[in-house]
């Protein structure tokens, strides 16, 4: 059940709302199943690419605002390239939550939704992603890549398991929890419950959507779902099994850190912040 989608091009897809609605440091890390070390890494990967990252992980974005910026981001990348312009573009990579938002795949049913789609508990987007439905909120640390997989390996599955594997080094380094994938499934795992989801779309190469992490994430919400369309396994957050009391501020904030890390290790990438961090469409987020 891989949670991607591939096309030619980028296909907007309808979007249903609510109907009152108002969605780094060295870090020593645990080697996983991906080749890693410099012999091993495909010629593309050898070189360190340059990655910009905007770095909202304290900030609550509503989910159509980030949305609307992935998909302007991927069309200036494929213009770019289009235009063989002399300086290449810079892959990007975009780190915040979401305010509450239930959100589908290209593919999605509503058979895995526990409510009716024409009054949702909170706003209900369907995107061209993969997948099936999932939660976002806070708590929740989403991931966004907009990577040219040219320059990495033209291989979907092996992007889907590099995901995975951001997110099982950044567990084990940050807090020594010993994540796992399970056959048949994308995502992370511990023991039976799901703490990453992953859910991607990749138009001509370039890549966009990505993973989310529950860290201090009400979970609560994702009892209105059936989770990626999985019946038999729980939802998990890095705070119920490390310190439910934990502060949610210095929690959010140690494991973000750990994910920037572990997605430069294993797309070695050297991530710039750009000397402004671009507000999407100048909005004033909350910052947590």
């Amino acid at each position: 059940m891989e949670a991607s989608a591939l096309s030619p091009a980028i296909l907007p897809l309808p979007i249903v709302k609510a109907s009152n609605s108002v969605s780094y440091a060295s870090i020593k890390t645990k080697p996983g199943v991906l080749a890693q070390s410099a012999e091993e890494r495909s010629p593309l990967m050898k070189e360190r690419r340059r990655c910009q990252c905007y770095d909202l992980y304290d900030q609550l974005v509503p989910y159509t605002d980030a949305w609307r910026w992935q998909k302007s981001i991927v069309a200036d990348y494929a213009k770019a390239l289009s235009q063989d312009q002399g300086s290449p573009a810079l892959d990007t990579v975009i780190l915040l939550q979401h305010t509450p938002v239930y959100t589908m795949g290209t593919g999605s049913s509503s058979k895995f939704l526990n409510f009716a789609t024409d009054d949702p508990p909170h706003e209900l987007h369907v995107t061209e992603r993969g997948g099936e439905v999932t939660y976002h909120g806070p708590g929740q640390l989403v991931m966004y890549p907009i990577l040219n997989l040219r320059n990495y390996k033209l291989d979907l599955h092996w992007y889907l398991r590099a995901l995975e594997e951001v997110v099982i080094r950044a567990l084990w380094s940050a807090y020594s929890l010993r994540a796992s994938r399970v056959d048949g499934f994308t995502g992370v795992w511990i023991g039976e419950e799901k703490l990453a989801a992953i859910g991607v779309r990749v138009s001509k190469w370039i890549t966009f959507h990505g993973l989310a992490l529950n860290v201090t994430t009400d979970l609560s919400p994702f009892s209105k779902i059936v989770p990626c369309g999985i019946r038999d396994k729980a939802v998990g957050s890095v705070a119920k099994l490390v310190d439910p009391a934990s502060s949610n501020t210095a929690m959010l904030n140690h494991v973000h850190r750990h994910l920037l890390q572990a997605f430069s290790d294993v797309f070695n990438t050297e991530l710039v912040h750009p000397r402004q961090q671009q507000l999407l469409y100048k909005h004033d987020y909350h910052s947590l």
